[in-house]
């Protein structure tokens, strides 16, 4: 009688099983830094664009509590937040628009990780909060435009999310 058994596969040493542990554990911790890099970049993101509409309201060097209100409501709608993360992420942008020296650092963001479309939209957001009260003021438009140039949107685009951001509020 004859019997047939598997090939018996040969045993792992210590040094192949401490290799094993040692690319479980960098496999996992590459992942966990990855995910907290692409948290962080997404805060990154949302406080960016909250610090620019922080600066919209702020451009005609009085915050009518209607365009404070248009970038309250503008956060909380766009990155789908409760009304403690919107109060919180505001607070923290106002902290970093008062700090900030130029407007670079929250467009260069902007720019490295927003899609054109993104981009269109954030224009479209800065034209909502300069429209809350009612009227355009010369230092918005020029805000408006500028950001619009330094994130690269179109000239249509930019005019087309005017009249849209018009159309909506009965101008």
């Amino acid at each position: 009688m004859t019997s047939t058994t598997a090939p018996m596969s040969p045993v792992a040493g210590p040094t192949d099983v401490l290799k094993a542990i040692r690319q479980f554990f960098e496999h996992q911790i590459l992942v966990e830094t990855q995910s907290q890099d692409s948290a962080t970049s997404e805060h990154g993101q949302r406080l960016a664009t909250a610090a620019l509409l922080i600066e919209m309201s702020r451009a005609d060097f009085k915050v009518s509590e209607q365009e404070y209100e248009a970038v309250i409501q503008a956060v909380r709608r766009v990155f789908g937040l409760d009304p403690s993360q919107t109060q919180e992420l505001v607070a923290l942008a106002e902290k970093e628009a008062d700090q900030a020296t130029s407007l670079y650092q929250f467009t260069a963001l902007i720019n490295d990780c927003f899609s054109p479309a993104q981009k269109a939209h954030v224009v479209e957001l800065l034209w909502e909060v300069a429209y809350a009260d009612g009227r355009l003021d010369k230092y918005e438009e020029h805000l408006v435009r500028k950001i619009a140039d330094l994130i690269h949107v179109p000239h249509r685009a930019f005019i087309q999310a005017k009249h849209r951001v018009q159309h909506s509020v009965g101008l």
